[in-house]
């Protein structure tokens, strides 16, 4: 294994503990802090982190390469900014009055929203490999849902975590427009526009900050498990590649699960790890799909390789035809 290799597995690595930190810690702060404005404090320490990174980043010099958005990008950028602005309120809503570590493996069904999206709204299509994972993910989503399965009740609050997730869905298909400029442009937008929105909507509903203290700590948090998650994700992706990539962030919510029992110290119930189980399998899958274009490329290298080997045909004129 090259160092450019190792370099890129660490990164995918660090991004996905960093995201893990988002669900136990924000729930611990949800205490502190009302649902919405802790969602426009957590955007809003991403993006104001990031620019600061970016600030520093232009001093040095560095970043000259990247392209940055236009005109042409603003319909995705506008969608990407408003989905952020409602996905993360839901999130927060739904953890209220969901276990932390539910929460985490519940975060997984935006891989599910991910890939119904792009097939049905942006045409793309999906692997036999990836409809069995999403199969896995979505009956893993359901166990967890129930709050109480002799009577098939679903927990509301699972609701609106699953409602988050579509939201990111379509978010990362708006994203996936604009991903080949300046990601940490993109960082800052996302967390300086959706926070900024969040906020707004948080303080015309009535919310309001009782801790000032509470507002740094909820913005340490977005600039952790938000901002730098996705910055060291973007640097994985330069080394590995989109698919290998998400093979090593999927460990995320895994890593969450395992957070929240350290912090809240409580103990699920076998359907927890049944749902567990199921949800390891689907993001496996999941993660070791590849994608469409790379599936062709493979199949062009192939076949370049196949004709490279071949034996050159020969341009003598063969015997026969020279004695007639």
């Amino acid at each position: 294994m090259n160092k450019a290799v190792r370099t890129g597995i660490f990164f995918a690595i660090l991004a996905a503990v960093l995201y893990a930190l988002n669900a136990p810690f924000s729930k611990i702060m949800l205490g502190y802090l009302p649902p919405t404005l802790m969602a426009g404090f957590l955007y809003l320490g991403a993006g104001a982190g990031m620019a600061l990174a970016g600030a520093v980043r232009y001093v040095c010099g560095g970043g000259r390469e990247e392209r940055k958005l236009t005109r042409a990008e603003f319909p995705y950028t506008a969608a990407m900014v408003l989905l952020d602005i409602a996905a993360p309120v839901c999130l927060m809503i739904g953890l209220t009055v969901t276990a932390a570590e539910s929460a985490s493996l519940l975060n997984n069904f935006e891989i599910v929203a991910t890939a119904v999206v792009a097939l049905c709204v942006f045409g793309e299509k999906i692997s036999a490999r990836l409809w069995v994972g999403i199969v896995f993910v979505t009956v893993s989503c359901f166990l967890l849902s129930f709050e109480d399965i002799a009577s098939f009740r679903f927990s509301a609050g699972s609701l609106f975590i699953l409602l988050a997730c579509l939201c990111w869905g379509f978010e990362n298909n708006c994203t996936r427009k604009i991903s080949s400029k300046d990601p940490l442009q993109i960082v800052v937008i996302k967390g300086l526009c959706s926070g900024a929105g969040s906020l707004s909507i948080g303080f015309c509903v009535g919310e309001r900050v009782t801790a000032v203290w509470s507002v740094f700590a909820a913005m340490g948090i977005g600039l952790v498990a938000y901002g730098l998650s996705i910055f060291f994700y973007v640097r994985a992706q330069r080394y590995l590649g989109a698919a290998r990539t998400s093979a090593y962030y999927a460990v995320a919510p895994f890593i969450g699960v395992v957070l929240s029992f350290a912090v809240f110290r409580q103990m699920p119930d076998l359907l927890f790890f049944a749902a567990l189980a199921v949800m390891a399998v689907g993001a496996w899958l999941c993660a070791q799909d590849t994608p469409l274009f790379r599936r062709k490329r493979q199949k062009a290298e192939k076949i370049q390789d196949a004709s490279q080997e071949s034996p050159p045909v020969s341009e003598e004129v063969p015997p026969d035809a020279k004695k007639s």
